[in-house]
């Protein structure tokens, strides 16, 4: 199983302590997704963000569900190696 991350990149100049939310869900679990493709959109203070899956494979599970918050580096999901 592999998580599903947001970039750390998209943390870049926020404060400490802050959470992000998710929006939305662009996949579900059991579906089959390619590396580098958008799973999630969230927002990161006011600024949104595609959460993209870090390799091929099947959507194992969501561990955070639209509109719930998240911290740095949190799995928003799981996902299955080879699709």
């Amino acid at each position: 199983m592999t998580d599903i991350v947001l970039s750390l990149d998209a943390w870049q100049d926020v404060e400490p302590g802050t959470e992000a939310l998710v929006e939305d869900w662009l996949v579900q679990v059991g579906d089959a997704v390619k590396a580098g493709q958008p799973v999630a959109s969230v927002v990161v203070v006011k600024s949104s963000h595609e959460v993209l899956a870090p390799e091929d494979g099947v959507i194992d599970s969501i561990l955070v569900a639209a509109e719930g918050t998240f911290k740095p580096g949190q799995a928003l999901g799981t996902l299955r190696s080879g699709a």
